[in-house]
């Protein structure tokens, strides 16, 4: 009788052990897919409006975002970061916008632990449930959140490049193009929504890109998802990977500018971001310019060492997390801000600073790789000035056809989790007339 029972057991035990895993158990991983990185709300002495009202209140913010890579379900990211008081959510809901292959016909309701109203706590995020929706590559998805109670915006993104709408009441369920709602206003603003996560298969992988206005798109047309991140989504589809914009423009590495320092930020905005492999680093040109503007009337351009350690203590802390960081020049921009109370913000000492950090980017063998931007974005025929070609007219900035080429210069092999290092990485420039 024991022997019997010693073959059904280990029978028994061996059909165990050969059960397959479960579908989906298989795909059970998240990678981030779209992210929008929270600042803290200014006052009114500075410069810039905040283009939100101070206060939210029985009202809908109906935001839009795409997408890089795809997968068969996806949850959102709420967050609260800079917040000194609750904010509650009375309803959520999520759309694929037309065009998609998934499209539905009615919102989509979005739950927290199973419940439609839910609480983000100060300095906290809350994810939702996994919403039960396919949803393909580059899909645009509308958010919309119903705030019931009094909601003091305390945390946002400001240079959103994607028109945002509030609408007075709970629209979360409705089917009207937000401009077409009575007393709807526009904004270019984001608040609350910082994230979107899609499950997919286990070897997707997601880039994440800290930077600075240049990355955020600030001049990049409006609603058309045209920054270079864009440009470098609709690239890394094929390979499998997706991409986040970690920009705040007005961002700098080493003190707060218009969000907190790279270094204070790195942990929310990359490394809590699931998925991230490999991070692109494009920033550092507001810590060199903005001394001695309007926006830093008073302090002082930071010194070479400062700006390499700033830089040393970023690998560190993202190589810790596995995490391969590529560097990129930083872009000429001699005659910025033309006719503007910033026009001071190029000077021939600080672009000698410049090109000096540059040459330590080329040359360093602390990063995983290096992106020559710098290279690609300069006039052939015109040194320390943006090539005509890609500027957006304010010599600062590249514009839609000079995002596509940043994008387009880099080496998609080099962005491989497992890509081995490499010194430096340009290609041939497009000229003026070509």
């Amino acid at each position: 009788m024991k022997r019997h029972l010693s073959l059904w057991a280990t029978t028994l035990l061996t059909a165990l052990v050969n059960i397959p895993v479960s579908t989906a158990a298989q795909t059970d991983h998240w990678i981030t897919s779209w992210t929008a990185s929270p600042q803290p709300v200014w006052d009114e002495s500075f410069i810039f409006p905040t283009n939100l009202p101070a206060t939210l209140k029985d009202q809908s913010i109906i935001q839009n975002a795409r997408i890089s890579l795809g997968g068969n379900r996806f949850r959102l990211v709420l967050g609260n970061e800079y917040g000194k008081t609750p904010i509650v959510i009375g309803h959520a809901s999520v759309r694929l916008e037309q065009g998609s292959k998934n499209t539905t016909v009615q919102p989509t309701a979005v739950t927290f632990h199973g419940q439609t109203v839910a609480r983000i706590m100060p300095g906290a995020r809350l994810i939702s449930d996994p919403i039960a929706l396919p949803i393909p590559d580059l899909s645009q998805v509308t958010v919309a959140l119903y705030l019931p109670e009094p909601t003091p915006v305390q945390t946002f993104h400001w240079d959103a490049r994607q028109t945002s709408w509030l609408v007075a009441g709970d629209q979360t369920a409705s089917m009207t193009t937000p401009s077409q709602l009575r007393d709807a206003l526009s904004s270019t603003a984001r608040a609350i929504l910082s994230g979107i996560e899609v499950n997919t298969n286990q070897q997707a992988s997601t880039v994440a890109v800290l930077g600075d206005s240049i990355t955020d798109g600030a001049t990049a047309s409006l609603d058309t998802n045209s920054r270079w991140t864009d440009f470098l989504a609709q690239r890394l589809i094929r390979e499998n990977q997706a991409v986040i914009n970690a920009g705040i423009s007005g961002a700098r590495l080493l003190v707060d500018g218009m969000g907190e320092n790279a270094l204070a930020r790195l942990e929310q905005d990359v490394l809590s971001q699931p998925g991230v492999k490999t991070l692109i680093v494009l920033m550092g040109i507001n810590d060199i310019a903005w001394p001695g503007t309007a926006f830093a009337p008073d302090s002082q351009m930071p010194s070479l060492d400062q700006l390499t350690e700033g830089y040393r203590q970023l690998v560190r802390l993202a190589k810790r997390q596995g995490i391969r960081v590529l560097v990129a020049t930083l872009p000429p921009f001699k005659g910025a801000l033309p006719d503007t109370p910033l026009d001071n913000y190029y000077q021939p000492e600080k672009d000698q600073l410049r090109l000096t950090l540059n040459h330590w980017f080329r040359t360093s063998d602390i990063f995983a790789g290096v992106i020559d931007m710098a290279a690609i974005l300069e006039d052939p025929h015109n040194t320390g000035h943006l090539n005509p070609v890609y500027d957006s007219g304010d010599h600062l900035h590249p514009g839609d056809r000079g995002n596509q080429a940043m994008a387009e210069s880099i080496s998609l092999s080099l962005l491989k989790p497992s890509a081995s290092p490499h010194r430096s990485v340009t290609v041939k420039q497009t000229g003026a007339g070509e």
